[in-house]
């Protein structure tokens, strides 16, 4: 039976990228991205709503995200987010950085001292 990596935060710098992503998908409220997040990641990535609301308000500042409240499907009012323009453009970058940086990483983890 394989092992089940149990849940953790995100690292650290990646919250506003996720979010972005997950934003890229379809609008969501709060709960919705950290449910979203959650199971994307196959239950490896958990962020709290302590993270999370931080982040909303510093993406809606930064222009990169908007909110509107409507009714959920329970027919509650929450806040739904949806990517901007420049957002998107946001995303683009950050994604291209984060995979030279983690292929990087990746190179430096799987060195062997043959290789020096």
């Amino acid at each position: 039976m394989p092992v089940r990596e149990k849940p953790s935060g995100v690292v650290q710098g990646t919250l506003d990228m996720l979010i972005l992503k997950t934003l890229d998908l379809e609008p969501l409220h709060g709960y919705g991205i950290g449910l979203r997040l959650h199971q994307i990641s196959r239950g490896v990535l958990d962020v709290n709503a302590g993270s999370l609301f931080p982040a909303f308000r510093r993406l809606e500042r930064d222009g990169l995200i908007t909110g509107e409240w409507r009714a959920t499907e329970n027919n509650r009012r929450a806040k739904y987010y949806s990517l901007t323009r420049r957002g998107r453009a946001t995303l683009e970058r950050e994604t291209r950085e984060w995979e030279t940086q983690s292929a990087a990483i990746a190179r430096v983890l799987r060195a062997s001292r043959s290789e020096l």
